[in-house]
């Protein structure tokens, strides 16, 4: 087979990517409407380019339902609400459901409330977190949402994990165009060393520490990841200070797991229960400068304009980046995923009896 053909035969189109997931789900009697929100959030990952949090996910969700840590068709409940606020119940669904349970709330209440904030406790891990922001974006307001997560990252001056990834997410509307925000709090996402792992390559310094509490480029050796900023000659304690306001915000305040409460997670699975702690905020603009959308405009247009220092590498927004690879995949035709989880997902149909990927 040609190079081009073997290029073309690893494409794989975005329904057909999401078919595949939602199949996978259903294999473990996940009801329809759960297993496509799960499905929906994984393809988007992939498709805006955040490999790390799709497809790459979804055998550590199946293995959890598996070993019935995760409830596939569990559905949240409110504990207690106000007009602005509510403390949801996520019941140990999947991360999806709860997550677009809870932003549909929050969304609701700034209708009326002006703000929705809502917190919730014993839910999953919930993906890309700007999946959420989105949702509130659609409907002209500014969203946030933060996680807590397993605990992954060391903080400054120490040498084992107490804090997890524990990103976050703003999205905010600007007419046609938007700024996006999605990072952890780590230097980077876990799911970025694993892909490391994946293409058999080294990662950069200042990702990770190893048993030492020593930066190392191996990813084989990476025990911990370091704050975001690496190490504390590099600000990384603010890294670790804006990690920490995760766990505050989401696990504290819910009731939830926080920092080493957290249980370890891995692609085999977990016996035990998640109860991770989210947040997801909804704000209506229109409670403050009747120019908001206009003015968010111009800054990102002041951003954008500013001069690069290579003009071959333009200034971006946050968001830009999702954007360009929306349109590559669009291009292409499909989704370019790695031969490493393209075996996982032939051995996942195997295992299932569903469907094998077919490609474009």
């Amino acid at each position: 087979m040609s190079t081009c053909e073997s290029q073309k035969q690893e494409l794989v189109s975005v329904n057909e990517s999401r078919r595949f997931m939602i199949d996978c789900f259903k294999a473990f009697g996940v009801p329809q409407i759960h297993a496509e929100q799960q499905a929906d959030l994984l393809v988007a990952a992939d498709y805006r380019g955040h490999f790390s949090h799709g497809l790459n996910r979804l055998e550590y969700y199946l293995n959890d339902l598996s070993k019935k840590s995760t409830d596939g068709a569990a559905v949240p409940k409110i504990l207690k609400e106000t007009q602005a606020t509510a403390w949801v119940d996520g019941c140990n669904g999947l991360g999806a459901v709860i997550g677009n349970f809870c932003m549909d709330l929050a969304i609701k209440k700034s209708k009326t409330a002006g703000v929705g904030w809502v917190c919730v406790k014993n839910s999953n891990h919930y993906g890309m977190a700007g999946w959420y922001p989105m949702r509130a974006m659609k409907e002209g307001f500014v969203g946030i949402s933060m996680t807590n997560t397993s605990p992954l990252m060391a903080p400054t001056r120490a040498m084992e994990a107490a804090l997890g990834t524990n990103p976050i997410a703003v999205g905010v509307p600007a007419g046609d165009d938007h700024f996006l925000l999605d990072m952890a709090t780590t230097a980077v996402a876990l799911g970025k060393i694993e892909i490391q792992r994946r293409k058999g390559e080294n990662i950069p310094e200042g990702w990770a520490q190893n048993a030492e509490g020593a930066s190392t480029t191996d990813p084989e050796q990476a025990c911990c990841l370091m704050p975001l900023g690496g190490a504390e000659l590099n600000s990384g304690y603010k890294g670790y200070g804006l990690g920490a306001v995760v766990d505050v915000l989401t696990g504290v305040m819910a009731g939830a797991n926080y920092s080493t409460k957290i249980r370890k997670w891995n692609a085999l699975g977990c016996n035990e229960q998640a109860d991770l702690g989210q947040m997801f905020v909804a704000i209506n603009p229109n409670c403050f400068d009747p120019d908001f959308e206009t003015n968010m405009c111009d800054l990102n247009s002041r951003l954008r304009n500013s001069k690069p220092i290579d003009p071959g590498m333009p200034v971006l927004v946050a968001g830009d980046k999702e954007e360009a690879n929306m349109k590559a995949v669009d291009k292409a035709g499909g989704i370019k995923y790695l031969p490493d989880q393209l075996r996982t997902c032939t051995e996942l149909a195997q295992r299932l009896n569903v469907k094998p990927l077919s490609f474009v």
